[in-house]
């Protein structure tokens, strides 16, 4: 067996990816009798899903969507966002939690994260509402829950929305309560990495009745059959503004309403995992482990290491692809949006948010998913070892 790097641990056999979904039978058998039903969509699956993560973050209301990316759009949409409207939110995010507000012709502004957590400082916000800021976009970045208490106490204090794109925290609780329960919107990802899956997928919760109808107009092409005009028949529907077709299918709906009777375990797993990369890791050189806050309780989307480089002789790249050598799947969450040269043609500068930008330089992602083995877990470990130890100066 050959080795990526002379001495230590040998190669893994297989590639091992950051993250990765748990299919099992019963998540193939609820799809199955969904195919042969009379509805694959426009069903009552999607009704069922939607109520059942409603019942499990203690949500008003719940409505499904064909992905994350769409429910963020459509949270923007019932929140009023519209052109020349601004929305603070972190640069240290998947693009769409920016994206989101120019698609209704709205500005994100980017405010940088607190150093510790990876997550936007709370107490930069303030400073920078202007009688322009409509809404706050809070991200659970990893799967650690936003600072809540202080993003609401500004957003009441100004009139403003708050939407939590909690794409990476279903699961998670902050002060002893379930996210999904807490902010004006809350949205919910179940792409194939995150904590369930529908395949692609996408949530918002919320208990303001005038949101839930707007998110349900917006995302069936803005028809309506309520509060009609007029009513011609039964046939009869209007539509009253511009929507999307943004639904979620009832095959999607059928895999996620079997995954989360299994959403407990699988975050559970990702807790163990992440707490036996931390006593691996917390006294190595060279690396710095997550921190959580006190009063949170990640549901581990991802476990971020970050490289102290000055200890090492070589950069970050270098370490990334001895890893990925080592059939260690690691990966970088994530550039700062404003980096990324859409963003850059719109005008935002290098520098806005100094701290995300040193914290993205040192980022590296490693492996963590509820289907590793502890055979897999101690590959990671050994891997990291092994590769950070050959590069220490």
């Amino acid at each position: 067996m050959k080795l990526a790097i002379d001495g230590g641990s040998p190669v893994r056999e297989q590639f091992l990816s950051y993250g990765q979904q748990w299919i099992d039978e019963e998540d193939i058998q609820a799809v199955v009798e969904t195919l042969r039903s009379p509805f694959i969509t426009q069903g009552p699956k999607i009704q069922q899903f939607e109520e059942a993560i409603a019942n499990y973050v203690g949500a008003k209301y719940a409505v499904a969507f064909a992905n994350g990316t769409a429910a963020l759009h459509a949270a923007c949409y019932a929140a009023g966002v519209s052109q020349g409207d601004e929305v603070i939110t972190t640069p240290i995010t998947f693009v769409a939690s920016a994206n989101c507000v120019l698609y209704v012709g709205g500005t994100p502004v980017f405010v940088d994260i607190d150093e510790k957590t990876y997550n936007i400082d709370p107490s930069l916000i303030e400073k920078v509402i202007t009688p322009r800021t409509k809404a706050i976009i809070a991200v659970d970045f990893t799967g650690q829950p936003a600072d809540l208490d202080p993003i609401q106490e500004i957003a009441k204090k100004h009139h403003l929305v708050l939407i939590e794109d909690a794409a990476h925290s279903l699961g998670a609780c902050y002060k002893g309560q379930k996210i999904g329960s807490l902010a004006d919107m809350t949205m919910f990802s179940f792409h194939p990495v995150k904590h369930i899956t529908t395949g692609e997928g996408g949530i918002i919760v919320t208990d303001n009745e005038e949101y839930y109808r707007k998110l349900k107009l917006f995302r069936t092409h803005g028809i309506t059959t309520e509060d009609l005009s007029k009513n011609e028949g039964p046939w009869y529907y209007e539509m009253v503004d511009l929507g999307y077709n943004y639904r979620m299918t009832d095959l999607q709906a059928a895999l996620g309403i079997s995954q989360l009777t299994k959403l407990d375990k699988f975050v559970q797993k990702r807790r163990e995992i992440a707490s036996i990369y931390n006593e691996a890791f917390s006294n190595i050189q060279g690396i710095r482990i997550p921190y959580q806050l006190s009063y949170v309780d990640s549901s581990w989307h991802l476990y971020v290491l970050q490289l102290q480089l000055e200890e090492f002789r070589v950069g970050r790249r270098e370490i990334f692809e001895a890893l990925r050598a080592e059939n260690i799947g690691v990966h970088v969450h994530y550039i700062p949006v404003y980096l990324q040269p859409y963003y850059q043609k719109l005008g935002y500068k290098r520098g806005i948010c100094p701290v995300a930008e040193q914290w993205y330089e040192a980022a590296l992602t490693i492996p963590l998913f509820p289907k590793m083995t502890r055979a897999d877990i101690d590959s990671v470990v050994d891997a990291v070892k092994k590769v950070l130890s050959f590069y220490l100066k």
